[in-house]
This record gives C-alpha cells, structure tokens and sequence, in this order.
C-alpha cells in the first residue's frame, strides 16, 4: 500500500488525516506544533522533522496549511516538499490557497517528475473530522483518478475540477458566492426583526422558500443563464424589481442598511432599462457577464438532474 505524507495537522488537517489513517494508509506527519500529531501517533504514524523529509519516504504528499504564503514556503522553500519529492511523486494541496502559486508550481514539481493537484475542500472542521467534505480537483485528470479512492476516504462529495488551479478557482468562487449570500441573509433578518417579526419565522420563511430551496442554483441557472434563455418567464425581473423595491422601501422606513439589496435593485432597474421587465428575473445576469467580458454557458447539463440532486440531496438544499 503507498505510504501517504500529511503536512498541517490543524482543524482541517487534523481531521483529514485521521480519516486517511483509518482507511489503513500508512502515514508519516509533519506540523509545526508536534502536539497535534499524537492522535496519528497513536495510531501508528511515524512523525517527520521536515516536509522534505515527509516527501522522502512517501509516495503521496497532502499539506493543508493557512494560505498562499504558508503553502509556498512549506512546498518550494528550504526543507520543503520539493525538495524530497521523488520522481513519480504526487503533491495534493488541500489548502485554500492563489491559483496562480499552483500553477507556477506545477511545472517546477514536473521537472522533477512528480505531480501536482490543487484540492481544496469545503465543509468545515466537523465536515474533516466526519469525512463529510467537497473536495474539489485541478490537475491532470489520470493523476485524479489514479489517486480518487483516497481522496474518498476524507470527502464524501469529491469531484474534478479541471486543469491545475481548477480547484482553487471553484473554492474561491464558492466561498466568496457564500459570504455574499449570508451579508443579504443579514441585511433581511434585521430589517425582518426591527419591523416586527420574530427571528424565527423569518428564518421558516426563508428556508421553507423558493431561496432554501436553492432551486437558482439547482434549477433556476440551468434553465436560463447556462442556456442564454429568458423567456418565458418563470419570475418576471418587472416584478423581483417591484418586491426589492418595497423591501428597501421597508428599510428606509426603519432607518437599516441594506447595500447587497440596494445593489441588486440597482441592477435590476438597469436591466429594466434595456428593455427587459417580462423576461425571467434571472436575465440580470447579462449584465454581468457583458461587464466581465465572458459568457457562461452549459447547456449541456440535464435540467432533470439538478431537480434529482434537490431531491436525493434534502441537505444541501439548506448550504
């Protein structure tokens, strides 16, 4: 069985290890804090001064580290992975990392006729430590598959991405789409609570709604945004216009600021102004794509299969 390299034993690590030590992968640690190795020790891991020594003795190498700077020092600087890799190697960062730094690694870890993946996960520490993680792929798609079953044994939801930094790109995407969306949960709970209602029902409301759902994500982006088609309407961006428009109305009665639903009443009027209100609300999305200089279409993806991804999956339609 191929001995596997486990760098950065912190909240996300730690438990990302664990896991692959009980899939019975032998393994060898590194971290700066040796304390947060003894879990592993006790299991048999044997613990390593260095990531190059880490990178010596095994044939797959994961670091799951802070961030860009910590990934680069730990894998190219002195000591690093680089420099014990052995040809044939294969080097997984998990991290949340730039991804540009991956792909200007890869091809030096290549020169020296070892592998590079970017795999950054989602879900948390409770998510490593129950192996209920994204983990979400770039690299070359034969390395993927050869080491998948691993990958398995620490994430339930693992996928490919793409070409190198592939997965860091869904990452960032991923958490910066979710920050967003949880400013505008905000922004409605306390304009909710300050006119009236209780926390509770507003959160019943939204979760009970089109919104908890995700039907926009599973469906809703399908049907429309991935196909370049607005009509017929499922909702008409006329009257989304009209509902945030009294809902900021609502906000300026009870002195709240609202910035995510005033920018997104903003661009509805101006998709208004081009001459869309009867087309589907989610036809906003032209703007954007026309001030980022790039279309993104799929229409490729079976509108059924998000419906049976809502319907085999009742958990995530609440992420």
């Amino acid at each position: 069985m191929e001995t596997i390299g486990f760098i950065g034993l912190g909240n996300m690590g730690g438990g990302m290890s664990l896991n692959i030590q009980k899939a019975g992968y032998p393994l060898v640690v590194n971290d700066l804090r040796e304390e947060a190795a003894l879990p592993l020790l006790e299991g048999g891991a044997r613990l390593a001064n260095t990531p190059a020594e880490v990178a010596e003795a095994c044939d797959i190498i994961f670091t799951s580290l802070p961030g860009p700077r910590e990934v680069e020092a730990v894998a190219m600087g002195d000591s690093g992975v680089l420099e014990g890799i052995r040809p044939g190697g294969i080097y997984v960062d998990l991290s949340s990392s730039r991804p540009t730094l991956i792909r200007e690694m890869e091809p030096v870890f290549r020169r020296k006729g070892a592998h590079v993946l970017d795999a950054p996960v989602s879900g948390g520490k409770t998510g490593a430590y129950s192996g209920n993680l994204a983990v979400m792929v770039g690299g070359d798609r034969e390395i993927y598959e050869r080491i998948k079953p691993l990958l398995d044994s620490f994430g339930d939801k693992v996928f490919y991405a793409g070409e190198i930094g592939a997965g860091s790109i869904c990452k960032l995407v991923h958490n910066m789409v979710g920050h967003s969306v949880r400013q505008a949960i905000a922004e409605g709970l306390t304009l909710g609570v300050k006119a009236g209602v209780e926390p509770e029902a507003l959160w019943e409301g939204m979760r009970r709604g089109s919104l908890g759902r995700m039907r926009i994500l599973h469906e809703g982006l399908v049907r429309t945004m991935f196909r370049g088609e607005f009509e017929p309407a499922s909702f008409a961006l006329e009257l989304a216009h009209k509902d945030i428009s009294l809902a900021t109305e609502l906000a300026r009665e009870y002195s709240v600021p609202m910035p995510m639903a005033t920018l997104a009443e903003q661009v509805a009027m101006q998709a208004i102004n081009r001459g869309w209100k009867d087309r589907d609300s989610s036809v906003t999305v032209l703007l954007q794509e026309e001030q980022a200089g790039v279309e993104v279409r799929a229409p490729h993806i079976d509108p059924a299969r998000s419906a049976r991804f809502i319907s085999t999956h009742p958990d995530e339609e609440q992420a």
